[in-house]
């Protein structure tokens, strides 16, 4: 039996069993994807809001050509840390359950079985977009993930939201000729738009080059069309592609299957001790953006990579 199971091969994951691997505690990490699965999903041309230093772990300094680094400098060098530190990764293998006992927990894999004292999930949420639940939303024209402009060039296209996602995709699309429509629910931009990045969008809105419906929101998606409820009466828009950037959530379903308990509160927050990170079933930890629950912009990279310490801590603590 092992000291640790870590869940998730993202930053969080990783340092976790930096902590581990420093103390001298066996441990794994298993992710169901690649390594930081989230950062390898972040659009091509994705430059991180924080400075390189800010995303270091494990004392590997990470220096970037920029004042801040981009998708493919992360890339290299989360990739390098788990060399240096030459991490047990395992790539590429989901998680199909953990179940809980009174002294070791097992963590059922689609190929395997671990028995282990503890559990961190650094699940993160990049996995799980908000659907609109609408008619034809299982399209292949509409997309929750975006990568790159180049496929949306002279397409008729709909971005969905208004947060910084959806504002950076709509800039970019129609910067690289794109024709874009933005459906919107709430009255205008949201006041958490990038300060730089907002006169950007609402000038381009203001002037034309992006057509904009507020308080509106789309019922239908046909092949070539999207059917838009909008104050001033429905609507038949002629349509290409729908890059739908609702947001995305943490898994509570997996979560909640291990006993994991929340608050009654509006944004579905976990229950956790903020002096160890364990949740209220014994052994059983989160780190980073699961923390938060619905409130994906309260843990970054810069601030959850005390999680790590933290829970290892307790381990030890634990474990003595």
């Amino acid at each position: 039996m092992m000291d640790l199971v870590i869940i998730g091969a993202g930053p969080i994951g990783l340092a976790c069993g930096i902590e581990a691997k420093k103390r001298g505690l066996s441990y794994t990490i298993i992710d169901k994807g690649c390594l930081v699965n989230s950062v390898y999903n972040y659009p091509f041309n994705m430059t991180f809001f924080s400075t390189s230093d800010k995303l270091e772990i494990g004392d590997v300094p990470f220096i970037s050509h920029g004042s801040k680094p981009n998708r493919v400098e992360a890339l290299e060098y989360y990739r390098r840390v788990t060399e240096k530190w030459d991490l047990d990764v395992k790539l590429y293998e989901r998680v199909e359950k953990v179940v809980p006992g009174e002294k070791s927990h097992q963590v059922v894999t689609e190929f395997d079985t671990y028995h282990t004292k503890n559990v961190i999930l650094a699940t993160g949420f990049y996995d799980l977009p908000f659907m609109m639940n609408i008619e034809g939303e299982n399209l292949a024209k509409v997309k929750h993930y975006y990568d790159e402009p180049h496929p949306y060039f002279r397409q008729d296209i709909v971005v969905v939201g208004a947060a910084n996602s959806a504002v950076d995709v709509a800039l970019e699309t129609w910067r690289k000729g794109a024709r874009v429509t933005m459906v919107v629910r709430e009255e205008g931009i949201l006041p958490n738009v990038k300060y730089w990045v907002r006169p950007d969008i609402e000038n381009r809105i203001e002037e034309g080059s992006i057509k904009a419906y507020f308080n509106s929101e789309i019922e239908k998606i046909e092949e070539k069309f999207v059917h838009i409820k909008t104050p001033q009466g429905n609507i038949k828009l002629k349509n290409d592609f729908v890059l739908a950037m609702t947001g995305y959530k943490p898994d509570f379903d997996f979560m909640k299957s291990m006993g994991i308990k929340f608050r009654d509160d509006e944004f579905h927050t976990p229950y956790y001790d903020e002096n160890s990170n364990q949740t209220d079933v014994p052994g059983i930890y989160l780190a980073g953006v699961a923390c938060g629950g619905l409130r994906t912009n309260k843990w970054f990279i810069e601030n959850s990579r005390v999680h790590a310490p933290l829970i290892l801590n307790d381990i030890e603590r634990r474990n003595a």
